[in-house]
């Protein structure tokens, strides 16, 4: 995984005037749904993800109406597109600081954070909950009102009208299935809530098949605009509809500072509005009614005991854009590759496989050639992902290290880090999980990940350094609540115990370096513990033989080290071991050290960084 975050600047003024130089790298030439996901790789990279309760104040740098009533950069005003009136004055007006905190009664009471995707449809887990590029400020009861409806183009049967002429209405988007309410914006800014739309669909590509999405429950009165699908994204009838809006009402000058703005905040910026003629480039597609040719030779290059990994040679229709993979005869995931990892396999245990293409119009093509894999009874490698390094310091001063030691790439669309919270205020106090974090991209076999909250000021790791960075309750707990790795929902991995108060206030645990497995069941006896804001080393291998500095001959462990420092590899031939500090100082000499036993007792050190010297070959370490 690549630690290449960019510094976090907070910035008031719209300080960038144009797309930063390289941005877009590797989309020159690319069309339709492939120039999609490239563009999903570049926007998804590097995210700073805030709080939700920080929003509010960053709206003073997205959101203030420099261009309509006020026309200057000194107002306080908030531009709410919801009761936006650009032709004359508005019939109230916002700062920051009115926010309500629930709905309001009549309009003009305060304003909301309003996502432009309901929350519901990804259970309010961060990083969409508070992504800065679909969370806008707008007038609370009109937020209340829109409730989970869909945007789109209303009929003669309104239900409500506001004060700009925005109005909620039965749909009347053409050849959608969709007959019941929509939101309406005015026109002047369809195009902004179209473009914030398809952001939504390129931002959150691999996530779009898990949110939550209605398909034939009840089409006429209940239904998302999302299809379930990672390259579409939405029913083409509801795409035909934002292309319209996209077209009719174009970038402005206000998404433009906007999107400046937040790109200095969370460091994404929205494609759309950098590239409006991508719109049509990705979306404008006429599928053929053919289906696709089945893939061919599916195998099975390498299989565990919870894991096998699958190639295939690719359909050869050119229209093909995935791969859906079956287990057992049913559907499991998708991949826009010819070779997927399977893996939450149970040991010595039969599978059989089998991978059908779809192409741009999700015609499926019929099954390749099935093959069984059996996986093995035991396997030296870890069933899964798990926690190394839980640093729980003082204010923000939170991380959390996850290392893969499956045998595999693993992809984390599926995991997430959820924290324990305890409501006290309620009739019945209850623990209950706060927003879960959801991670994204693929992480190596042999490498580690780092979790950080952006505001902390942790002496070993900066924001450059981490690989995700989230504010959200993920990254705020304390040492009195539970922590959990968890993959779909399932427990993978435990700091702390259930619905208890926890004893790990002010401590940082490092993974004992013989533990090589996740556990659902907290044993404090798997972890070393330190002082708060005790942090070394993160973002290096520190289970099991990782730990060690390997080389041919020697394997020095376990480090950082307390009382000994023990060395494998041929000992007799070591004539003298040395210790030194960084700068060169000699503290310790000792000849034949390994003629009887086995380590170097370093317990009179003191803590610091150290140099094992043995016959001229060094071995950095760390005493606790």
């Amino acid at each position: 995984m690549k630690k290449i975050l960019l510094p976090i600047f907070l910035i008031s003024s719209y300080a960038f005037a144009q797309i930063p130089a390289g941005y877009y790298d590797g989309t020159t030439d690319l069309t339709g749904y492939t120039l999609k996901s490239k563009v999903h790789e570049i926007i998804s990279a590097n995210n700073v993800n805030w709080h939700y309760s920080d929003l509010p104040n960053y709206y003073n740098q997205t959101d203030l109406d420099k261009y309509y009533d006020h026309g200057t950069s000194n107002t306080s005003f908030l531009l709410d597109i919801y009761s936006e009136i650009p032709l004359g004055p508005d019939a109230y007006e916002y700062t920051s600081a009115n926010l309500l905190s629930g709905a309001g009664a009549a309009e003009g009471l305060g304003y909301n954070r309003e996502h432009a995707v309901p929350q519901s449809t990804f259970n309010s887990n961060y990083p969409m909950y508070s992504d800065l590029h679909f969370v806008i400020p707008t007038d609370a009861r009109i937020n209340n009102l829109r409730s989970n409806y869909p945007y789109g183009i209303g009929n003669s049967t309104v239900h409500h009208t506001f004060s700009n002429t925005s109005r909620i209405a039965n749909s009347a988007i053409p050849n959608y299935v969709y007959t019941n309410r929509v939101y309406e914006p005015i026109n002047e800014f369809k195009g902004d809530i179209a473009r914030m739309l398809l952001y939504f669909g390129v931002r959150y590509e691999d996530k779009l098949p898990s949110f939550n999405y209605s398909t034939n429950i009840n089409p006429a009165v209940d239904r998302s605009a999302l299809d379930g699908t990672a390259e579409r994204a939405f029913d083409p009838a509801y795409i035909t509809m934002l292309l319209q809006w996209h077209q009719q009402d174009p970038v402005s000058q206000r998404e433009i500072d906007r999107n400046n703005a937040v790109y200095n905040i969370q460091k994404n910026r929205n494609p759309f509005v950098d590239n409006p003629q991508w719109v049509n480039t990705i979306w404008t597609q006429t599928p053929d009614a053919i289906a696709p040719q089945a893939p061919l030779n599916l195998n099975s290059t390498q299989a565990g005991a919870y894991f096998t990994n699958l190639t295939w040679s690719s359909s050869t229709s050119t229209d093909v854009i995935g791969y859906n993979i079956y287990q057992n005869g049913t559907y499991l995931t998708t991949t826009k590759s010819n070779s997927i990892i399977i893996d939450h396999l149970n040991p010595s245990t039969s599978y059989s496989f089998t991978v059908r293409a779809y192409d741009n119009a999700y015609l499926q093509s019929a099954d390749s050639n099935t093959i069984s894999i059996s996986t093995l009874a035991t396997d030296v490698n870890s069933k899964d992902l798990f926690v190394v390094k839980y640093i729980e310091g003082t204010d923000n001063n939170k991380a959390i290290e996850i290392v893969n030691k499956t045998g595999h790439e693993v992809d984390l669309n599926n995991y997430s880090i959820r924290v324990q919270f305890y409501n006290s205020s309620s009739p019945t106090p209850t623990y209950y999980y706060g927003n879960s974090f959801e991670l994204e991209g693929k992480i190596p076999n042999n490498e580690t990940f780092i979790i950080l909250n952006p505001k902390a000021t942790l002496s070993c790791v900066t924001n450059n350094e981490a690989d995700f960075l989230t504010a959200g309750d993920a990254l705020n707990f304390s040492g009195t609540q539970y922590v959990e790795l968890a993959y779909k929902s399932s427990t993978v991995d435990a700091i702390g115990m259930k619905a208890v108060q926890n004893n790990n206030a002010n401590l940082s645990l490092y993974r004992k370096p013989t533990v090589t497995q996740p556990s659902t069941t907290f044993n404090s006896g798997d972890w070393d513990s330190y002082a708060a804001n005790y942090c070394q080393n993160l973002g290096v291998l520190s289970t099991s033989e990782d730990q060690y500095v390997d080389t041919e001959e020697f394997k020095i462990y376990p480090n950082p080290v307390r009382d000994y420092i023990y060395v494998k590899g041929s000992l007799q031939k070591i004539d003298e071991a040395q210790i030194l500090d960084f700068s060169g100082k000699l503290i310790f000499t000792e000849k034949k050290p390994f003629k009887n036993k086995e380590n170097i007792s370093v317990g009179n050190l003191q803590s610091g960084n150290y140099l094992l010297k043995l016959d001229g070959k060094i071995y950095p370490f760390i005493k606790k």
